[in-house]
């Protein structure tokens, strides 16, 4: 019997369910020389027309009578295995019905930021993904196009052990991070070495030192060693949300007076242009931004992790990451961040003063179309730390991949043409149109007769759904019906959408 086809829903889910192996057994024991695992990490990575690509038109795989993918699937020794050839026929049912066969435009990825030409916008954020020589060589040799070196100081911290949490939701590994991790633990001199020889070895690499002082000297002295030693860009750390000393990290960042202090101090170390790395744990990030700006720097680094605490544990009532039973506050990072930075960065790039000021975009990138919305909302420059530190280096293939067809397929000709596109868009809440509802969509072929939008309807809208008995379907009561959409959001099987606006 034939394996049912999987559609767009169900290709998803089943490439969600991948374990992302390393060596995946799938891709070694293929006969035809393909890379499935390729294919499923592009699916999973929202990357479709880098999945088509390596997956071609996907008759290699439905002649292939051995299906040794399949046995190989480490995901087989917990539940079954992935439908790996259901899913590379789904890529070629694309790429003959909406790719003709024809391969996507691509653009190049090149953009400047704060006056240095990039490569790519993708950068390595200041954080454990980028705290030796090696782990960076290697990120760059992958094609990421720059680093922010975790952060310097002229003190070597005494770290925790464990140091990391995370929050899982259903299938997902986990869609939020906390780490109690502090600067770098090398030696200033160490570091100093590291980044000489990156900019050696890399000369068309971007190297940001991110640095973090404890006085005045300190900022000024950090800055002149790590200009010395070659990098191209300086990140001030006003906004480490853990850190043990007073007067660092978020709480510089959280007064502005601090932030001016020691950004002049950093100035009068260098000529390198100078990021500002805001913190998130305060309510209006434009006001040490401005402090930043009107004493020496050249753009905002934002934003950094959010104080949390995370998971407390209902057997002994510890929180997690536990250490000797214990915990602190922490900084939270991840997929669930992403809406909290894109407001700051909305704020930020709103405001009069900073519209023009360059802006170094971060929290909560995972895919390329994560990082289109950044860009979207005025970031010339990525940087990505949790996504790293899940999924390993590899995921620039298809961020870069991703967002250049995407480019290519929208019309545009840079990188630099989509940033800031999003902006007109959010207007102030009083400016939006409040004289006409958006009823919801059935697409009756889509829809199962779950019943997930009448109870959410029922239990926390307006009672404008109910289930008809005949067909174990659900109807709208347009009279009922307030357009909030909350049942479009609940539906598991898109099966619902907003329909055309009616005025009222």
């Amino acid at each position: 019997m034939q394996a049912k086809a999987l559609n767009e829903f169900s290709a998803k889910n089943e490439s969600d369910g991948c374990l992302l192996c390393d060596t995946a057994p799938c891709t070694t024991r293929c006969p035809h020389g393909l890379d499935p695992a390729k294919v499923i990490r592009s699916l999973r990575f929202e990357n479709i027309s880098g999945a088509v690509e390596i997956g071609g038109d996907g008759e290699v795989c439905k002649r292939c009578k051995e299906k040794s993918c399949s046995e190989a699937c480490l995901k087989g020794q917990i539940d079954r295995p992935v439908r790996i050839p259901q899913l590379m026929d789904y890529v070629g049912n694309w790429h003959k019905q909406k790719g003709n066969g024809k391969p996507s435009k691509k653009i190049d990825l090149r953009i400047e930021f704060c006056g240095v030409p990039c490569e790519n916008p993708f950068f390595l954020s200041s954080s454990v993904v980028a705290s030796n020589y090696d782990m960076v060589a290697r990120a760059f040799a992958m094609g990421w196009a720059g680093a922010a070196f975790k952060t310097i100081g002229t003190f070597v911290p005494q770290e925790v052990s464990p140091r990391f949490s995370t929050i899982r939701k259903e299938g997902n590994s986990f869609i939020g991070f906390k780490n109690i991790e502090q600067i770098s633990d090398h030696t200033l001199e160490e570091n100093l070495d590291y980044l000489r020889r990156l900019k050696q070895d890399f000369p068309q690499k971007i190297l940001i030192a991110s640095i973090l002082g404890q006085n005045e000297a300190e900022w000024t002295f950090l800055a002149r060693q790590v200009t010395e030693a070659g990098v191209d860009i300086i990140e001030c750390n006003f906004s480490c949300p853990h850190m043990t000393g007073e007067g660092l990290g978020s709480d510089v960042g959280q007064n502005p007076d601090l932030v001016a202090l020691y950004t002049d101090a950093t100035r009068k170390g260098t000529h390198l242009p100078i990021l500002a790395k805001m913190t998130p744990n305060l309510g209006n990030m434009e006001i040490p931004a401005l402090a930043a700006m009107k004493n020496g720097a050249t753009g905002i680094a934002a934003i950094n992790t959010i104080k949390s605490i995370m998971n407390i544990h209902l057997d002994d009532f510890s929180s997690e990451p536990r250490v000797d039973g214990k915990s602190c506050v922490g900084g939270y990072s991840g997929k669930t961040v992403k809406p909290i930075a894109l407001r700051f960065i909305h704020d930020l790039k709103k405001h009069p003063d900073l519209k023009e000021t360059p802006i170094s975009g971060m929290g909560g990138i995972e895919t390329w179309r994560d990082a289109a919305e950044f860009i979207a909302l005025g970031c010339a420059n990525l940087q990505v730390t949790t996504s790293v530190m899940q999924y390993g280096y590899r995921i620039i293939d298809d961020l870069s991949a991703g967002l250049s067809s995407y480019l290519g397929e929208k019309g545009f000709s840079s990188v630099q043409e989509m940033v800031g596109m999003a902006l007109p868009n959010l207007v102030p809440a009083d400016e939006l149109n409040r004289h006409s509802i958006s009823y919801p969509k059935f697409d009756r072929s889509l829809c199962l007769g779950c019943g997930r939008c009448y109870l959410s309807c029922l239990d926390g809208g307006h009672q404008a759904l109910v289930m008809d008995k005949a067909t174990g379907r659900p109807v709208l009561n347009p009279k009922m019906c307030v357009g909030c959409q909350l049942c479009t959001v609940v539906c598991p099987v898109g099966a619902i959408s907003p329909g055309k606006r009616v005025e009222v």
